[in-house]
């Protein structure tokens, strides 16, 4: 007989099944594929003596609902059994900031790679640093030789596999294995692939975070993070959970859960459109280097296909020299191509980046202009010509 889960549902079932049937109760729900929404802040108890030992399976909005249950039930089967439960938060910066949190105090000492996104940058330059936690900032390639990054109070490691804006791709199992040794946590920010292309809590990372947001939410009409942790550091982030009083609007909760019972379809998509994308651009003149670690050509790919089963529609590229206004021009003719931050949702999106003013550990000197695009789910052949009149006007400019 096949075991079950704590949602009643098979745990054999593979997972682009379990997102569809994850944190659904036909029978609570009264027949509706969709659980309810619930707004409330206030739960009644039914007797005194139950108000007395906070007897009830709700016992505050804040604290959760049914429809925070039911997303929390289908993040878990994402995760994988390694996860232990799984916290939401209403922005990513906000499930980063509760993480970090989570797992410091005033004295510790964290390291961070280098290419991670920059408000998570900042707020360990900031809040951190006001409340005496020092960063270390390390090369993303580094592996197994940050061993001698670690001091006797490290008590972290926060990696972005691979960064959102350059896409080096960290070792996270080398990694992994060295902060263990020195019983130090691992954090992922798993936004680019979600643990439906990269279960980092199976090689070894502590807490995988994400900006659901992005592809979660998958229709760039919310701001949501969600944190999932391991049985180590499960406890550490449910207290900082509750003593922030972090939470989510039910509204957002609803869109993030109807997300995920699209998301293998869409991350598939997102992830055959933009390996086609970055390969024909890989083979335009105008290009200098496509950064995309699903490329053969990449540094990052052989870690990438040991540890990953796909990517998604987020890389970048680096352009010949032109002047700012021929750049200017490309981005001011495409139409299909917003002009817009954040990605993640169905359309696709191009932003120019440099981050050589902020980081620390490596230097940013890509020879060129760089353009970061998100790949949505436009036909590609649109998406070629919107670039081709796009690469037209950034040659009559020059």
């Amino acid at each position: 007989m096949k075991s079950s889960g704590a949602d009643g549902k098979p745990t054999s079932q593979r997972t682009e099944t379990r997102l569809v049937t994850a944190g659904r109760d036909r029978d609570a729900q009264k027949g509706f594929v969709n659980p309810a929404v619930f707004h409330g802040s206030t739960v009644l108890y039914p007797t005194a003596e139950d108000l007395h030992a906070h007897r009830a399976e709700y016992t505050y909005g804040r604290h959760g609902s049914p429809t925070t249950r039911a997303l929390q039930d289908v993040m878990m089967a994402l995760e994988g059994p390694q996860c232990a439960g799984v916290g939401i938060a209403p922005s990513g910066l906000a499930a980063i900031s509760t993480t970090l949190l989570s797992v410091t105090k005033a004295g510790d000492h964290i390291l961070v790679c280098d290419n991670v996104y920059r408000p998570s940058r900042n707020f360990c330059n900031g809040v951190l640093a006001r409340y005496g936690v020092e960063t270390t900032y390390f090369d993303p390639q580094i592996g197994a030789a940050i061993e001698k990054l670690f001091k006797p109070n490290t008590k972290a490691v926060l990696v972005e596999a691979p960064g959102s804006q350059t896409f080096e791709m960290p070792d996270i199992p080398a990694i992994a294995e060295v902060a263990h040794a020195r019983g130090a946590l691992v954090i992922d920010d798993n936004t680019w692939a979600t643990p439906l292309f990269h279960r980092s809590l199976e090689l070894g990372v502590d807490i995988s975070m994400q900006a659901a947001t992005k592809y979660i939410g998958g229709h760039s009409d919310i701001m949501f993070g969600t944190i999932s942790a391991n049985a180590k550091a499960w406890p550490m982030v449910a207290e900082t959970i509750r003593l922030l009083g972090v939470c989510a609007g039910p509204d957002d909760v609803f869109l993030a859960l109807r997300g995920t019972r699209t998301l293998a379809v869409r991350l598939a998509q997102h992830h055959r459109s933009g390996l086609e994308m970055a390969r024909w651009l890989a083979a335009r003149p105008e290009v200098a280097r496509v950064l995309h670690p699903g490329l053969e050509s990449d540094p990052g790919h052989a870690i990438w296909k040991r540890d990953f089963t796909g990517a998604s529609g987020l890389f970048s590229i680096v352009l010949e020299p032109v002047p700012q206004k021929a750049v200017d021009a490309l981005l001011d003719t495409v139409t299909l191509f917003g002009m817009g931050f954040s990605w993640g949702g169905f359309e696709s999106l191009i932003i120019p980046f440099d981050c050589e003013g902020y980081r620390t550990a490596t230097k940013w000197s890509p020879g060129g202009p760089a353009l970061r695009l998100h790949i949505g789910l436009e036909n590609v052949d649109d998406l070629k010509a919107d670039l081709d009149r796009g690469f037209a006007a950034l040659k009559a400019a020059q």
